[in-house]
């Protein structure tokens, strides 16, 4: 059985262009050649896709990006790494949806919506 080695990330959208500006900014990702994709200057992470489809998005979506705004941080800290993450997104478009507080069990994180509002954490 092969093992499989690389793998992309694809997002639908209604503005490909747009989204793929927003991400690569978000991440510091660079543009792909030839089209709506972001990819990883250093060739570690996988490859974002973005492509246009006709309707909008009407449902939570069942798989999101986590970014990691806060490894390795505890408690006030890690919070005060992942506001101002939020505020940085929130400048590029972002919507800021919500923050869950360490309760005990799991540390803090920001849940967000990108430009075309898909889900995506602060953590």
């Amino acid at each position: 059985m092969g093992s499989v080695r690389q793998f992309q990330v694809t997002f639908d959208c209604a503005e490909p262009e747009r989204v793929a500006r927003f991400w690569c900014e978000v991440l510091g990702y660079v543009p792909a050649p030839g089209g709506s994709a972001c990819v990883d200057p250093e060739g570690v992470g996988p490859r974002l896709y973005f492509q246009r489809v006709p309707e909008d998005k009407v449902v939570k979506n069942r798989v999101h990006l986590c970014v990691r705004a806060g490894t390795g941080l505890v408690g006030a800290e890690r919070l005060a790494a992942l506001e101002a993450e939020c505020a940085r997104l929130v400048a590029l478009g972002a919507t800021h949806f919500r923050t869950l507080l360490a309760d005990g069990e799991n540390e803090s994180c920001i849940v967000m919506q990108d430009v075309e509002g898909n889900e995506f954490c602060l953590d």
